[in-house]
């Protein structure tokens, strides 16, 4: 699991990164693991820095360590944030007939009554699900892509940039009025120190939000083995590691190849 490397966002100076495939420019954005572990205090003081099964020691696609340390960062920021609306969907999803349009008469065809978070999943159309997975894409495509990056005057992250950084939409031949991210321009006058400090509370606060996610899928799926959310998350008998198999009794996630 990626949050348990415990150092995923920060700007630290250090030397200039040594590949095997080639040598690339040194940048404070990233880090070797004496810098991880530092910023793994800033962290989190208490526990500091833990990596149990030694993510931050494996060379990824022979990149160097510092490359493969910032894919890391990047992943773990990213999966935070992915957890922190994933955390507040699941509770409107639970509670899709009080809130918004309702989302249970606005769903075409409407949805059910008395559905569970993961039922209501289950029960909208092939298509919808597309398209959800289908706009995931187009983000992920964005926060890669090198010419969105370089319109922010902006490199890779794992190339000297900035583990976490989101594009703005000035690449794009379609601008968009506002960007995915900080769509108001909050931060823009914020200091690279103010930027660190809160990139950090992000980090825990995503580090949280998976926990937390993670809690509601088990409680469902395994009733007992979240005693704090007994009685509150209600049972779900689906496969929640098999998202596009019709609803139905729990089968393994092999079984997906059914669809095809």
């Amino acid at each position: 699991m990626l949050s348990l490397v415990a150092g995923s966002a920060a700007f630290a100076p250090v030397a200039p990164m040594q590949s095997a495939v080639a040598p690339r420019a040194a940048s404070p954005q990233m880090m070797n693991k004496a810098g991880l572990e530092a910023l793994a205090k800033q962290q989190n003081p208490v526990l500091g820095y833990w990596d149990p099964i030694g993510l931050a020691d494996i060379d990824l696609w022979g990149q160097g360590e510092e490359a493969s340390i910032a894919w890391l960062r990047h992943a773990e920021i990213k999966h935070g944030r992915i957890a922190m609306a994933g955390f507040v969907g699941y509770m409107a999803a639970a509670n899709y007939e009080t809130i918004g349009a309702p989302m249970a008469s606005s769903m075409y065809p409407a949805l059910p009554s008395g559905l569970s978070a993961p039922e209501v999943w289950d029960a909208i159309p092939f298509l919808a699900k597309l398209q959800i997975i289908g706009a995931i894409g187009v983000f992920e495509h964005i926060s890669e892509d090198k010419n969105f990056l370089a319109a922010d005057g902006k490199t890779h992250y794992m190339r000297g940039g900035t583990p976490g950084y989101m594009p703005t939409f000035k690449a794009n031949v379609h601008p968009v009025p506002l960007n995915l991210w900080d769509p108001f321009g909050f931060t823009k006058k914020l200091s690279a120190e103010d930027k660190a400090k809160k990139l950090i509370a992000e980090t825990n606060n995503g580090r949280l939000a998976m926990i937390g996610l993670m809690g509601f899928v088990s409680a469902g799926s395994v009733p007992g083995s979240v005693p704090a959310l007994d009685g509150v998350i209600p049972a779900y008998s689906g496969d929640v590691m098999a998202p596009f198999l019709p609803a139905g009794p729990m089968e393994s996630i092999w079984s997906i190849g059914k669809l095809w």
